[in-house]
């Protein structure tokens, strides 16, 4: 807890002395908002859903699901540890008298860290060259990272409050990335069956 508030603290100052900083820092906090985060992930469902139906392949609307339902655990696991937890706002010892739940986790954090990694197991696999995928994941992260320091930067949440939903997004995203591996793998075993691919008949001698 210590550390958590000299980190905040170390923010505050931070953003004290680099005023500039605010605008940028308010524009990532608002890719956590529902109305930018939930139809970025919805658009990808709908281009990946689309683009596996057409291609025919086996299981094109697993790792679409997945995401799906990765992004509906959020508010229901986040409203769930903020009732339990009921942490104050940032630099706070108790909570307000306005009713608020609580700052832990971050839901913020949490919406858009499954909206943009979901968007990006969605949409950039079949992205050919490797060193662009791997640039676009490593963008796709940075904006991960960077909502949760634009929130802490303004003194909406703690650190730790955008640590615990950086881990919980990771738990949701990995379920999402297994799904993408099982719907690779039925797609590679298809190629090599008698439907779309070599004839299980031996040619004639």
């Amino acid at each position: 807890m210590a550390r958590d508030w000299a980190v905040l603290g170390w923010f505050q100052r931070a953003a004290a002395a680099h005023p500039t900083l605010t605008g940028p820092a308010q524009v990532l906090s608002d890719v956590g908002n529902v109305q930018v985060a939930v139809p970025l992930l919805l658009a990808a469902v709908v281009a990946a859903g689309v683009r596996g139906r057409r291609s025919g392949l086996p299981l094109w609307w697993l790792t679409p699901l997945a995401a799906v339902l990765a992004m509906a655990l959020v508010p229901l696991v986040v409203g769930l540890v903020k009732s339990a937890v009921a942490r104050p706002a940032p630099g706070k010892l108790r909570l307000g008298p306005d009713g608020y739940a609580g700052f832990f986790p971050s839901g913020h954090t949490a919406t858009s860290s499954v909206a943009v990694g979901g968007a990006a197991l969605l949409v950039l696999p079949p992205v050919g060259r490797a060193a662009l995928r791997r640039a676009l994941y490593a963008a796709a992260l940075l904006l991960a990272a960077g909502v949760g320091a634009g929130l802490v930067w303004h003194g909406y949440h703690w650190p730790l409050d955008v640590l615990a939903s950086w881990c919980l997004a990771a738990s949701l995203l990995s379920v999402v990335a297994a799904a993408g591996v099982v719907a690779r793998a039925a797609a590679a075993g298809d190629g090599g069956s008698g439907v779309g691919g070599e004839s299980e008949v031996d040619p004639a001698v």
